[in-house]
């Protein structure tokens, strides 16, 4: 387990692009089946609090169900889509991939943050699904059970209805905002009045010589594309701990809007804090950034 300090704000709070004024909605409480309906009558439309229903509404999964097969003493109702992505953003907790097989080239995936997917165009991190809806769905029949049909019959798969469940989970997911930027301006880029010389230094290297700006652009700062960034090329692929150290292959760009909320960082977690990102994209792309250039460059990351 990782401490505190390394993982995400909880519970975090949660902002809607639909209702900006009240800020954080969750008024520092984690939505919960028992909650959610105080919480949101009267922030959300029927059908959006019936999204989130489900949201909050226990399911089989592989490791959590009723059956002999499972990682708890008692049998289990299931889990919840926001016990890792709690309130709509993670909890900082990392699975392994279902779609890779033999286990040892199974990568392992952070929890990543639903804030912004309504700005998104790909899903997952190396599945490339292209809306939310469809992703929605694919967690429920495929990665819940690591992509095993024929057990997850067996432990009791949730099949959702595309039209009257899949979708109204989208919507209410579609309406998790990125967290308030007050240095920001409406271009997603600082305003000079606003923003310390350290972090307009960081802002000229994102977009300069650290190269961040050619996948990661404004306003969102993402290129909604997947880049493979050939990590492999600094070692020799090789087993450690019962997984293969092997090349990942193109990965999506994440989007940085409210990345400071959002540790540990990489696809996989690998990467603890924002000066370590800093220092292992300097090394992959070779921008032999100074100390200095390296500490204005996290200062405006944690502006965004």
């Amino acid at each position: 387990d990782l401490p505190d300090h390394f993982l995400p704000e909880f519970p975090p709070p949660i902002y809607l692009t639909t209702r900006p004024d009240l800020g954080d909605v969750s008024q520092g409480k984690l939505v919960t089946l028992d909650n959610f309906y105080d919480m949101f009558n009267g922030i959300l439309n029927p059908k959006q609090l019936e999204g989130l229903r489900l949201l909050v509404t226990p399911f089989p999964q592989q490791q959590f169900n009723a059956t002999e097969d499972r990682r708890t003493v008692r049998p289990s109702r299931g889990v919840v889509c926001f016990e890792c992505h709690a309130n709509g953003h993670t909890n900082g907790s990392t699975h392994l991939v279902g779609d890779i097989r033999p286990q040892e080239f199974r990568h392992r995936i952070e929890t990543p943050s639903l804030r912004g997917v309504n700005i998104q165009r790909l899903f997952g991190s190396q599945r490339a699904l292209k809306s939310v809806e469809d992703f929605t769905e694919f967690e429920q029949r495929a990665a819940y059970f690591d992509g095993d049909p024929v057990i997850a019959t067996k432990k009791g798969v949730n099949i959702l209805e595309r039209g009257s469940q899949v979708h109204f989970m989208a919507e209410f997911q579609e309406l998790l905002d990125f967290p308030p930027a007050p240095k920001l301006g409406i271009d997603g880029k600082l305003d000079p009045k606003k923003a310390t010389e350290s972090e307009r230094r960081g802002q000229s290297l994102f977009f300069g010589k650290a190269n961040c700006a050619s996948c990661h652009q404004a306003p969102y700062y993402t290129d909604n594309l997947m880049h493979n960034l050939k990590a492999e090329r600094f070692y020799k692929p090789r087993m450690i701990n019962g997984m293969m150290a092997s090349a990942d292959g193109p990965i999506k760009t994440f989007p940085l809007r409210g990345i400071k909320d959002s540790p540990p960082y990489l696809h996989d977690g690998r990467l603890l804090t924002l000066e370590d990102t800093v220092e292992f994209f300097n090394l992959i792309l070779e921008t032999h950034l100074t100390e200095v250039e390296r500490t204005d460059l996290v200062a405006f990351l944690r502006a965004l």
